[in-house]
């Protein structure tokens, strides 16, 4: 539970919060700090974490489902100050695309270890990480885009050892498109 228990520099940011507010920004700043992203439910913030900060704030751990995490902008919005961190933009996408192909999708092939090593990056940028549909599609543009190179790079190589360019053209042309399709499919 130390991971949930205020600080001082907490107490400061929710002075000035009654009730079910205090106890509702606590538990996501608390989720923030832990996970480097706010919770999309309630349900998400374990419920011995909900009981535990509900007693350091003095408010019934009923009283939680009052709070509108999704009416909470202004709670998130502090929250990212006083963490550091801000909202992921699209140029952060893109970089993270990049980074993810270049990088990770060369060495790191499980897909779940993708998603986690992606989390921390987005950490040490201090960037929150994008809403679970946007992480899914940069993951798959970054295996996308590795998958490609990967496939230019052995085609190109099996030219070399064949004793000459190797064209790769497959039906209607399209140049290396039958191995990212085996690719993207094993």
């Amino acid at each position: 539970m130390a991971s949930w228990t205020l600080v001082e520099g907490d107490w400061k940011l929710v002075a000035n919060k009654s009730r079910v507010t205090r106890l509702g920004f606590c538990l996501m700043l608390k989720f923030s700090e832990i996970e480097a992203r706010f919770p999309e439910f309630i349900g998400e913030v374990p419920q011995p974490a909900v009981e535990y900060v509900a007693g350091l704030v003095k408010v019934s751990a009923a009283e939680l489902a009052k709070y509108d995490l999704a009416g909470a902008k202004r709670h998130r919005k502090q929250i990212r100050e006083a963490l550091g961190f801000r909202p992921a933009t699209l140029k952060d996408e893109e970089r993270l695309t990049a980074w993810l192909a270049s990088e990770v999708c060369p060495v790191e092939l499980v897909e779940d270890r993708q998603r986690e090593i992606l989390l921390v990056e987005c950490r040490a940028r201090s960037i929150e990480p994008p809403g679970r549909t946007r992480i899914e599609k940069v993951l798959v543009a970054a295996r996308n885009r590795w998958e490609r190179v990967f496939c230019a790079r052995a085609i190109g190589r099996l030219g070399e050892v064949g004793g000459g360019p190797a064209t790769g053209a497959g039906r209607g042309g399209q140049r290396g498109r039958r191995c990212t399709a085996g690719a993207a499919q094993a």
